[in-house]
């Protein structure tokens, strides 16, 4: 299941809004029975129900997928100084390398 704050950013991203600031335009919180939004400061888009908010799960799961994805290439890829020594030494052997972590590790 996809967490509160990836499906608030998708409901914001599908409104064309594109960045969120859980720290003033969007307050979470979590009693123990399960996140909710505490507070809505966007004035542009309309606070969402739960009801819109769980069509947004699938599309959420993705999200979160990818960005796990993502930060595992991150890791994998190096330091980008040595991937330019890489390239620089052998171009060819650097491509086989990024193309076997991203097979490795594809996205939804």
């Amino acid at each position: 299941m996809a967490q509160l704050s990836t499906k608030v950013k998708e409901y914001l991203k599908a409104n064309s809004v594109n960045t969120v600031n859980f720290q003033s335009d969007v307050l979470l919180q979590d009693d123990g029975q399960g996140a909710y939004i505490k507070e809505w400061n966007i004035s542009s888009v309309a606070k969402p129900t739960d009801d819109q908010l769980a069509t947004y799960e699938t599309v959420a799961n993705t999200a979160e997928s990818n960005a796990t994805v993502d930060a595992t290439r991150k890791a994998a890829y190096g330091d980008i100084g040595e991937q330019l020594d890489e390239i620089y030494h052998d171009m060819d052997a650097w491509k086989t390398r990024i193309q076997g972590i991203k097979s490795d590790n594809p996205k939804s």
